[in-house]
């Protein structure tokens, strides 16, 4: 295959961009298309990797017959079986009637399974099966049968760690694993960005009848060096955005920004890779142990940042916007309510248990340097506690129960636990 057939693919499957790894992705799809091995397609979210399923089974000698793309992470667990492989009427609470699944209805075609990262291991078992000798099972019947199915699979995630973490099962993933196409993601291929907005641009005007947006020379840049987290997906709904809201049909540097993703946000979109980074390096932890060391690592930059805000006010020589005070060599800060609504109701304080936490143990900054005084000095060296995580969830439980004034429920609700839960934490640290 040459360049003028890959282009030829890029127009017949609306694919845009002239990256290296774009046109090597598109090769691999041309070449495995018209044999019947199973193909992973690994990306992340929101590169296309459905387009490249289309573009095997459009090239294969199934193109005549069905094909049916299957997102296994939108399929609840109870039901996916079911789905797949069909069920016996009676078999399962609900089943009326008899069901033919997915992999019987498109015998002789294509089905490709989306997120299979997402399917749940007893599904996995069967699928196993499937692929290894066509035959399945439906869900309460004994009567095994054939199908002829050419299974396309993608995903997300990594499946080292998903196997290491039990989540994945090795002998279907060396099973799929076949042929594995990686689909680029877009700060692989930012020389890609500008010609596919303006192909989004170019539909939207046409969608609501308007003239395209056109970027200058720093718009075009800023959109460049963008961090685009969600991909083609993400660059897609911006230019809807842009197409829509600009009034002058010319977007600046200046313009655009407002547009962009902000990196303010960074932090937050790079939480699930911390908490799955803790989890590889320490299996043996629990979820709750995992983020606890992760809220712990995000107080420790919280606290630079104190220091940090502390110089640039000392510079000033304005005074912290909290009010600071010493006491047994730890450095506090009180909170400061701005109504009545969110300050804690003397009748609550007035628990003795709240109290003593309230006072001796809520809200710790750091500890200052014994002997030094603070309020001449205004500086303060944080030391890392050593808290257990007993102590953690106790001063949580303590700070929701103040700001809704011991309001049970509402903490519950904050918390992201039952009131039976909190309920039971509170007797357990004598709250009561």
């Amino acid at each position: 295959m040459n360049m003028t057939d890959i282009q030829n693919l890029k127009q017949r499957f609306g694919i845009i961009g002239n990256a290296d790894k774009l046109n090597r992705a598109i090769f691999m799809a041309a070449q495995v298309a018209s044999t019947d091995i199973s193909v992973l397609i690994v990306g992340e979210s929101g590169v296309g990797k459905e387009v490249f399923s289309k573009i095997i089974h459009q090239l294969s000698t199934r193109k005549h017959n069905q094909f049916i793309a299957i997102n296994c992470g939108a399929i609840p667990e109870g039901t996916i079986d079911s789905e797949l492989f069909g069920h016996e009427k009676g078999s399962f609470t609900g089943a009326s009637d008899k069901r033919n699944g997915y992999f019987e209805t498109v015998d002789g075609g294509t089905i490709f399974l989306d997120e299979i990262g997402e399917m749940p291991l007893g599904t996995q078992a069967r699928l196993l099966r499937m692929l290894e000798t066509g035959e399945f099972i439906k869900v309460g019947s004994s009567k095994v049968q054939k199908t002829n199915v050419r299974v396309i699979a993608a995903s997300h995630i990594s499946f080292d760690e998903a196997i290491a973490r039990g989540r994945f099962r090795e002998d279907l993933y060396y099973r799929l694993n076949t042929v594995t196409i990686n689909i680029p993601p877009l700060r692989e291929r930012r020389e890609d960005i500008p010609l596919l907005f303006r192909k989004f641009a170019v539909d939207f005007a046409d969608k609501y009848q308007m003239q395209p947006i056109r970027l200058d020379a720093a718009a075009e840049e800023r959109l460049k060096n963008a961090e685009w987290k969600g991909n083609i997906r993400q660059l897609k709904n911006i230019a809807e955005q842009i197409s829509v809201l600009e009034q002058h049909r010319t977007v600046e540097g200046d313009q655009i920004i407002k547009y962009l993703p902000n990196p303010s946000t960074n932090a937050m979109l790079a939480l699930p890779n911390l908490i799955e980074n803790y989890a590889k390096n320490e299996p043996n932890l629990s979820e709750r142990e995992i983020l606890y060391k992760v809220l712990f690592d995000m107080r420790k930059d919280l606290n630079d940042l104190k220091k940090v805000v502390g110089q640039i006010v000392e510079q000033n020589q304005k005074p912290l916007p909290t009010n600071i005070h010493t006491k047994n060599e730890k450095t506090y800060i009180e909170p400061i309510y701005n109504n009545t609504e969110t300050q804690p109701s003397n009748d609550f304080l007035k628990n003795e248990s709240i109290n003593n936490i309230y006072n001796n143990f809520a809200m710790p900054m750091g500890r200052a340097e014994k002997n030094n005084n603070f309020a001449a000095q205004n500086n303060v060296q944080d030391i890392e506690e050593n808290l257990t995580l007993a102590d953690v969830e106790k001063r949580m439980i303590v700070q929701a129960l103040l700001r809704h004034q011991g309001r049970r429920k509402n903490a519950a609700i904050e918390l992201g636990i039952s009131e039976r839960t909190l309920y039971r934490k509170i007797k357990e640290y004598g709250l009561e």
